[in-house]
């Protein structure tokens, strides 16, 4: 799947989900290395701990992150799948 962001650095997040886990996340834009780093934490990890842990997440005064980012792309998937 891939999710067009809304109010971060990061323009866009792709991603797959087999058999209920996130696999091959990557983000287009934003904090390089950051986003590695998210990427890989989330490897394997279910949807719905991904979305558990990452919703909410601001980044400074924003109301919203690249790590909330992803949980809004994951919920999209799950709403359309």
């Amino acid at each position: 799947m891939t999710y067009r962001t809304k109010g971060t650095c990061a323009r866009e997040i792709s991603f797959e989900v087999v058999d209920g886990k996130l696999h091959n996340v990557s983000f287009f834009g934003g904090c390089h290395g950051n986003l590695q780093g998210i990427a890989k934490l989330v490897e394997g990890m279910s949807v719905e701990e991904a979305v558990s842990r990452l919703e909410g997440i601001c980044c400074g005064m924003k109301s919203t992150s690249c790590p909330d980012q992803l949980a809004q792309a994951i919920k999209s998937y799950a709403k359309n799948n």
